[in-house]
């Protein structure tokens, strides 16, 4: 249940701090954010309360653990009313190999980022969603062949410094 409260420039940095390592020792953030470490827990301990911090993950290799397949894929709609938008959706959250989707604008409803064992699997996902009847139109395929890097990290306090 998250509660109202207002971040300051020393919460952007604790979530800053946060993202790039959520293993951090409270100690150490707290000397990167210049508090003392009880008010840097208090503050820590709040963001969560007030839902700025949905959760603490593992970051895993997938090339250690073996060979996958991402592929995008756009989705175009048949039709665009809200039921159509929540029913392809809640389909689509139920697809384990669906790791992101998003409603986009453009030329296309949803880009969907699916990783999935080998080609075969993702094609039987994707006939797997078609025979549901969804509300799917078209959809289109791009296979990953390299990821030359991915950032896990947002530039908060770039990108929100001046609206504090």
């Amino acid at each position: 249940m998250s509660t109202a409260y207002k971040l300051d420039r020393i919460d952007l940095k604790i979530l800053a701090e946060l993202q790039r390592n959520g293993r951090i020792t409270n100690v150490e953030l707290a000397d990167l954010v210049a508090l003392s470490p009880s008010p840097c827990l208090m503050r820590v301990k709040k963001l969560q309360q007030a839902g700025y911090i949905s959760g603490y993950a593992a970051q895993i290799d997938m090339t250690k653990l073996g060979e996958t397949l991402t592929v995008f894929t756009e989705f175009t709609l048949k039709n665009h009313r809200q039921i159509d938008f929540a029913r392809f959706q809640e389909a689509l959250e139920k697809v384990d190999s669906c790791v992101e989707c998003h409603l986009v604008s453009g030329g296309y409803d949803y880009l969907a980022k699916f990783v999935t064992a080998s080609i075969g699997d993702y094609q039987t996902i994707l006939e797997g969603l078609v025979d549901r009847d969804i509300g799917i139109d078209k959809y289109f395929s791009f296979v990953v062949m390299k990821t030359p890097f991915v950032k896990t990290q947002i530039p908060l306090t770039r990108i929100f410094a001046d609206r504090l």
